[in-house]
């Protein structure tokens, strides 16, 4: 199932267009703040799909009922672009654990590959684990994200949570991600080019976040 939440209308489109307007790019600060906003709605978004119980809270003056989720997700992001896009999901999960998983992009021969160099994360056995990452092309990182987490057990739901994603890229997880899964994106691109980025997409995520990298 896909979720494309900038199907409706809300503050998160004024976001969005910020994020991906070239001339207010430069302002990093910003960019980073509108990651980290789009990331808090996305983390309310999943949390209505999360398994909920009733607890009993006393207040000053009597005893009510509030239904609150029955475990907290693990979050996992992929460094670096994906760190702006990951506090929003913490500061409303902020009792989840989270892990860290290093990657990068390496072109050449009309390829890319991504190599995984890092991966520090918690038992994911029995849990639902959200993975964070901006941008969902294709030959991602989010299958080889879930490959190294494998180790660490098996999830009962993945909610792969992406910026912006692209057609091939959802097609790609879907016939690839064999466990049981949910995409939400805020957009789905035209396409990708011949470097495999997304188009019309925002740029480098993580140049835009911290700096352009040698």
């Amino acid at each position: 199932m896909v979720f494309n939440l900038c199907e409706e209308n809300s503050v998160a489109n004024q976001f969005m267009a910020e994020l991906r307007d070239k001339s207010i790019q430069g302002d990093r600060m910003k960019f980073r703040k509108n990651l980290e906003r789009l990331g808090q709605i996305m983390a309310y978004e999943i949390s209505r799909k999360l398994a909920f119980k009733p607890v009993e809270v006393a207040t000053p003056l009597g005893k009510t009922s509030i239904d609150v989720p029955v475990t907290n997700p693990i979050l996992i992001t992929v460094m670096r672009a994906g760190l702006g896009y990951f506090q929003g999901f913490v500061d409303y999960f902020d009792r989840a654990d989270c892990g860290f998983i290093g990657a990068y992009r390496q072109e050449g021969s009309g390829e890319v590959t991504i190599n995984l160099e890092y991966s520090s994360a918690p038992s994911s056995e029995g849990k639902e684990v959200i993975l964070i990452d901006p941008m969902l092309a294709t030959r991602s990182s989010f299958i080889q994200s879930v490959d190294a987490m494998g180790r660490l057990g098996t999830p009962v739901h993945i909610h792969i949570a992406a910026l912006v994603a692209s057609p091939q890229g959802i097609k790609f997880v879907e016939k690839n991600l064999k466990l049981p899964h949910t995409i939400w994106t805020w957009a789905i691109d035209d396409t990708l080019d011949d470097n495999f980025y997304i188009v019309p997409g925002l740029g480098d995520a993580g140049d835009l976040s911290f700096g352009v990298k040698l």
